[in-house]
């Protein structure tokens, strides 16, 4: 059974969805998007001392898997990568293993996602750089590296260029159900008080961080005035992550996170701390799939749960 990774990876013109598709026991390990930025992708080995490369403007989206599967080699990991690339009309202008590429220099000299969310063994890699044109001039690239230890495979993807917000398009089976979806700020609290519990829908947690931004939230003020008319009120910020790294983790940063909304309301609006616990569901609750990347964002969340109202 396969994984589909909905990567949505634009050309000139109308928008496509390409579906690269990893073993079903992939597991991501890391992701990290940022825009605008510009990738140098290499299209050429390490030689006369540098890897030659192109550089591609644009969103730019970095993520690695694990492959729990002993005895796989690079070339058994990027090779079914590659034929859907090259099917998707895309063109390989690099594809070198690990000595032909330029080994220890070749490695270096290209973008890698840290360890230990993507392992590179000197010895056994492969890398792969694939581009679409529009005449002469690159629009996108995708990069695949993939490497092998004794027990586990693992394998980054890389793409730049011209891609639709948000760019990762969600599978036809993984929509975010419409009863899971967070209230309109305007119904936050409305909602609260019938349901007992709502989604601060305007907080904004990147994978793997607690930031969070300097606001004003809408979602926070309205906590707040509400917490204010009814002075008996308690609450709990219940934070909640997505599937990317250990649940150790994922418990820890969603912890955090809430600490962080709580902190906000004592420091902003003058709250009792006494009035709100913050506690941390990493990745035990979600609401979307883990699978692509709108169902992460989603799960990214701190929620307020109505604990007592005398």
């Amino acid at each position: 059974m396969l994984r589909a990774l909905a990567l949505l990876l634009c050309c000139a013109g109308p928008a496509a969805a390409l579906e690269l598709s990893l073993p079903a026991n992939a597991r991501q390990t890391v992701e990290r998007n940022t825009a605008p930025d510009r990738y140098a992708a290499p299209v050429g080995v390490f030689a006369e001392g540098q890897v030659a490369r192109v550089e591609i403007d644009g969103d730019v989206h970095r993520a690695a898997w694990r492959l729990q599967s002993p005895g796989l080699t690079p070339l058994q990991v990027i090779r079914p990568l590659r034929a859907q690339l090259v099917e998707a009309g895309f063109e390989i202008v690099l594809d070198c293993a690990s000595k032909q590429c330029g080994g220890f220099d070749f490695r270096f000299a290209t973008e890698t996602l840290p360890g230990p969310n993507m392992y590179v063994n000197i010895r056994e890699y492969h890398f792969v750089t694939a581009l679409r044109r529009t005449g002469d001039v690159p629009q996108e690239v995708v990069t695949l590296f993939a490497s092998t230890s004794a027990n586990s495979a693992y394998v980054q993807i890389i793409q730049a260029g011209r891609l639709a917000a948000g760019s990762v398009a969600v599978s036809p089976d993984a929509d975010v159900p419409t009863t899971t979806q967070s209230v309109a700020q305007d119904d936050l609290v409305g909602t609260l008080l019938k349901d007992g519990h709502v989604i601060l829908a305007d907080l904004d947690f990147d994978t793997g961080t607690s930031d969070l931004g300097t606001g004003p939230f809408a979602s926070l003020e309205r906590l707040a005035a509400l917490l204010k008319e009814r002075p008996t009120m308690r609450i709990a910020l219940v934070g909640h992550t997505d599937t990317v790294g250990s649940l150790e983790n994922n418990i820890a940063l969603s912890r955090r996170r809430a600490q962080l909304v709580r902190q906000r309301m004592i420091e902003t609006y003058d709250l009792a701390g006494a009035r709100m616990e913050a506690e941390g569901m990493g990745y035990l609750a979600p609401v979307a799939s883990n699978l692509n990347a709108a169902g992460r964002e989603a799960n990214r969340r701190v929620e307020v749960v109505v604990l007592s109202d005398e």
